[in-house]
C-alpha cells in the first residue's frame, strides 16, 4: 500500500501525503515570514523588496504557492465529494459537482499563473 504514493494514480494515502507535506511547506513559510517581519522593525519597501529579489526566496514562495494550490484543491475535491452529494442535491448532484470543481479549479490555475508572474516579472 505504501508503494501507492509514488504512483500517478489518485489514492487517499497520496492525497494525505500531498495535505502533509503542502502543510509543512506552508507552515516552514509562514514562520520564516513572521520572523523576518519580527527581526526588521524598521522594515521599509526596499528591504521587503530585496528580500523577494532573492532567487532563493522566489523559489521558496514559488514552492510555497503550489502547496497552497494543491492543499486547496485536496480540501477543495474532498468538501465536494462529500457535501455535493446526491442525497443533499438529487439528480443533479454530478452535473453541480463538476461545475464547482471546474470553478475552483479554473481559480486556482489563475491564482497560480499570476503568483508565478507577480514572483518572476521582472521590476
Amino acid at each position: 500500500m505504501v508503494t501507492q504514493v509514488t504512483s500517478f494514480g489518485r489514492s487517499g494515502l497520496s492525497d494525505w501525503v500531498i495535505q502533509r507535506v503542502s502543510a509543512l511547506i506552508l507552515g516552514a513559510y509562514t514562520i520564516f515570514l513572521a520572523a523576518w517581519i519580527i527581526c526588521s522593525p524598521e522594515m521599509s519597501y526596499a528591504d521587503w523588496n530585496e528580500l523577494f529579489s532573492c532567487t532563493a526566496m522566489r523559489i521558496f514562495s514559488l514552492l510555497a504557492l503550489l502547496s497552497m494550490i494543491a492543499h486547496a484543491w485536496i480540501g477543495i475535491w474532498t468538501i465536494a465529494t462529500d457535501y455535493l452529494t446526491e442525497m443533499a442535491l438529487g439528480n443533479a448532484a454530478t452535473k453541480v459537482r463538476f461545475l464547482f470543481l471546474c470553478a475552483c479549479a479554473i481559480v486556482l490555475f489563475v491564482y497560480l499563473i499570476w503568483g508565478i508572474d507577480i514572483l518572476w516579472s521582472a521590476k
